[in-house]
């Protein structure tokens, strides 16, 4: 256990929640954190010349020879492959055109037509130069859940083959009334994993559709519709040898486009949104309601890299404690008024970044730890986890004996506060150990405030927890701090302003 002290007392100072002193519970931080270090870290990869760190661009380029300079300043080893400091990840990455179109229409009736990053959204994870869809067929799928173990199936048998799936985002349970049907068998407003629109395409997937578009819902997706439409179009995906997924495209309607389209087929979005919550639901299609697109599609084949270093073990170097944060951000994109952007992801998560290069200078300044540390730099995360995905598929040190996984990502800038949240309560015994040591330094441990926004579902410890090791995520989107300086009130103020520009900036 005293390792395990060590490891979040680190953590904890890195957050802010120890304030300037040293820590009075044993075992000690061996190397005070350095604020102003951290705010350089942040400086330097938000700044222009790391053009927003996109896989696949010369800021990524920049990012990666920038971490390997700082692991090996700190005096760290390479973990990465051959004997290096990086791994290497494939990925896929596609484009659709902008100011694309898309038809809707009924048989002898007239039509709707949707603009990219207006009405609609469409990405794809397919490698083609061209997408062509003739009438196929809309359905309206619920919440698009299949959930034996809660008795739940949205599907009812229905065939997808051919068709485009229209999904609502979160769960059966966020918008559910007292005594409703559906009534706590999703953890209320504790979105599950079913409410993601990751597990949505998955599914829709699975079951043969073409495509799969969910409708856009600012409180129950936690964003605005501005930041969905943030990317313009692009995909990434892990480039596996494997046929890619079935879905030609997937993406988000806006949700007047929606109520729109739904009522040219002659049906109350609202009322079937409603229905959906029962288990009895079936799907319904769109009154003969169809999609017909021409898209053309640019498409790369590319190489992006984790980052990797770590300091050995003693007693138990076959045992390993990873840290972890994601290095890239959005990159360039147009802004809403047609102008290019950078988007430089300074508090996602570059403040990660800096964060787990502070932890690494506390390891490296103590004793050599008894189990091996390992540090790292995922790539990819905002596009869909990749980097940790493809680390957990392809580990460069096993996993059989990880003991645990930190990830930092966002750290709050509000100020010091007086309490700190649990992500995914109830997961293991580190969060135990982070109550502890939060406890004996006077803050308060509360579970997650905002857990409708799924946040355990939304960052790189995810993978490694589907693996089985045992994770402990600090993300500061969990809820409102309580800062020292101006109390709940302003961490609200700081935490809804951030969300107003949440992956814009």
């Amino acid at each position: 256990m005293r390792s395990a002290r060590f490891k979040i007392s680190a953590f904890l100072s890195v957050l802010g929640l120890l304030g300037s002193t040293a820590l009075a519970a044993e075992p000690p931080v061996f190397a005070p954190v350095n604020p102003a270090r951290m705010s350089e870290v942040i400086r330097t990869l938000a700044s222009d010349p790391f053009e927003g760190r996109s896989p696949g661009t010369i800021g990524a380029v920049r990012t990666v020879n920038y971490l390997v300079a700082q692991f090996q300043a700190i005096g760290l080893q390479p973990a990465g492959e051959k004997g290096g400091w990086t791994q290497e990840v494939p990925m896929l990455h596609t484009r659709i055109a902008p100011d694309s179109r898309v038809q809707f229409q009924q048989r002898g009736s007239e039509g709707l037509e949707f603009t990219q990053s207006r009405e609609i959204y469409l990405t794809t994870s397919h490698p083609a130069s061209q997408i062509r869809i003739t009438e196929a067929p809309l359905v309206f799928v619920g919440y698009g859940v299949d959930a034996p173990a809660r008795d739940w199936d949205d599907f009812k048998n229905v065939d997808l083959k051919g068709k485009i799936a229209v999904i609502l985002i979160n769960d059966p349970d966020f918008r559910a009334k007292s005594g409703e049907a559906v009534a706590g068998r999703f953890g209320g407003r504790t979105m599950t994993y079913f409410g993601r629109w990751t597990y949505k395409f998955e599914e829709a997937a699975r079951r043969g559709a073409v495509g799969a578009l969910i409708v856009h819902d600012t409180e129950a997706a936690s964003y605005p519709w501005s930041t969905v439409i943030a990317s313009g179009g692009e995909n990434f995906a892990l480039d596996r040898p494997e046929t890619p997924d079935s879905l030609l495209l997937h993406g988000w309607l806006e949700n007047k486009a929606a109520h729109e389209l739904f009522a040219r087929a002659g049906l109350d979005l609202d009322a079937l949104s409603e229905a959906a919550r029962r288990p009895d639901f079936k799907p319904v299609a769109l009154g003969g309601m169809a999609l017909t697109t021409e898209l053309d599609v640019s498409t790369q084949h590319l190489q992006s890299r984790n980052v990797l270093a770590k300091i050995p073990g003693t007693t138990h170097p076959d045992e390993t404690i990873i840290y972890g944060a994601h290095w890239d951000a959005f990159g360039k994109s147009k802004g809403p008024h047609g102008g290019d952007m950078i988007r430089h992801g300074a508090i996602d998560d570059a403040s990660g970044i800096a964060a787990i290069l502070e932890i690494a200078r506390a390891f490296k300044s103590g004793p050599a730890p008894e189990r091996t540390i390992v540090f790292g730099a995922w790539t990819a995360e905002e596009r869909g986890l990749l980097g940790s995905t493809w680390y957990v598929e392809h580990p460069l040190i096993s996993l059989d004996k990880a003991v645990a996984n930190f990830t930092i990502d966002v750290l709050q800038m509000g100020g010091l506060s007086h309490n700190a949240f649990l992500v995914g309560a109830g997961q293991n015994s580190l969060q135990d150990d982070f109550a502890t040591i939060a406890a004996s330094q006077g803050r308060v441990t509360q579970n997650e405030a905002l857990p409708e926004r799924g946040a355990f579902y939304r960052a790189d410890h995810l993978p490694f927890a589907r693996a089985g090791v045992p994770v402990l995520p600090i993300m500061d989107l969990a809820g409102y701090p309580d800062l020292v300086n101006g109390g709940v009130s302003a961490g609200r103020k700081w935490l809804d302003g951030y969300m107003a520009c949440y992956h814009q900036l």
